[in-house]
């Protein structure tokens, strides 16, 4: 437990109210002589002072539950905002978060402190009356009613300063068990926020990568890329009735040829048959020898003319 030499101030730098405590005073240590009735009185808090401590224990409890409220405020809105960076303000949202924990730690602290201080006037005065009682029944006891009754008089004064403390004492332990309850709420929401920050910011980074493809895509002109392809697929078709042309002209080339080849081979059975008409006779021409000079087959075939001639 943490303690503080200036609890009202720590209070009130942290938003409470907190209503001034006047000082017990000390109780005298000796009851014999006439001295023992000398001493400063104890004032007791006043129905002003104790209206003060109320609303200050109940701004404390006020100012408390505004805060747990912003917080959790600010841990919705940090998830929804779409204006800035989620990543960003859930980590910003659980600093603040434990800053405010830290800050309501100190002041249960403080309170608790002025709780203990507020506990020991009250003893001291509540102690105080119970002497001084004493003391009157003492004097009684001796004789001297006139010492008793100024004694009397210290115990209810006493007595009024101890009942006030104590009803002090009742609102501060209430505000205390407000705080430490509090407390334990915002711890076991830094807990659960802590919990669910990495999960957020998983869930904000797909969607954010998601949203950066959309727009890409979103970019692209649909009429573009279609023409686009349209005339990749013109110049494919294209280049398939090149090759095919192509291919067919090989072909045709080599058909000619063939054909070429057949009607050349056709004259020349067409010019033998057409020799053969025009011997006479039907007499066969002569067949050249294989190897011979065209000189001596043209020789060999004007002799034939003269023999047939001469005969």
């Amino acid at each position: 437990m943490l303690s503080s030499p200036q609890p009202a101030a720590r209070l009130e730098a942290q938003g409470a109210v907190v209503p001034p405590l006047q000082d017990a005073p000390r109780i005298p240590g000796s009851m014999a002589g006439p001295s023992f009735l000398s001493g400063s009185r104890l004032s007791h808090p006043s129905p002003r002072a104790r209206g003060q401590q109320r609303r200050g224990a109940a701004t404390v409890e006020a100012n408390l539950f505004s805060r747990v409220a912003r917080i959790v405020k600010s841990y919705a809105d940090a998830v929804v905002t779409a204006a800035e960076d989620p990543e960003k303000l859930l980590d910003q949202t659980v600093k603040e978060m434990q800053e405010d924990l830290i800050k309501m730690k100190q002041t249960s602290a403080s309170v608790i402190a002025s709780q203990k201080s507020i506990q020991a006037k009250y003893e001291q005065a509540q102690s105080a009356a119970d002497d001084w009682y004493r003391r009157a029944d003492l004097a009684l006891e001796k004789g001297d009613e006139e010492l008793a009754r100024e004694a009397l008089k210290r115990k209810r004064s006493y007595q009024e300063s101890a009942d006030g403390l104590k009803k002090q004492l009742a609102y501060q332990a209430d505000a205390v068990q407000t705080l430490i309850a509090n407390t334990r709420k915002l711890e076991s929401k830094l807990a659960e926020s802590k919990s669910k920050k990495d999960t957020l910011k998983a869930r904000a980074q797909s969607a954010k990568a998601s949203k950066a493809v959309n727009e890409m895509v979103g970019s692209l002109s649909t009429s573009t890329s279609a023409a686009a392809f349209d005339r990749m697929e013109e110049r494919v078709l294209q280049m398939e009735a090149e090759s095919e042309a192509t291919q067919q002209l090989v072909i045709g080339d080599e058909l000619e040829g063939k054909f070429v080849e057949l009607e050349g081979g056709s004259v020349e059975d067409e010019l033998r048959a057409l020799k053969d008409k025009k011997l006479p006779g039907g007499t066969v021409r002569a067949q050249l020898p294989e190897g011979r000079p065209v000189k001596d087959a043209l020789d060999a075939e004007l002799d034939e003319l003269r023999r047939k001639a001469r005969d």
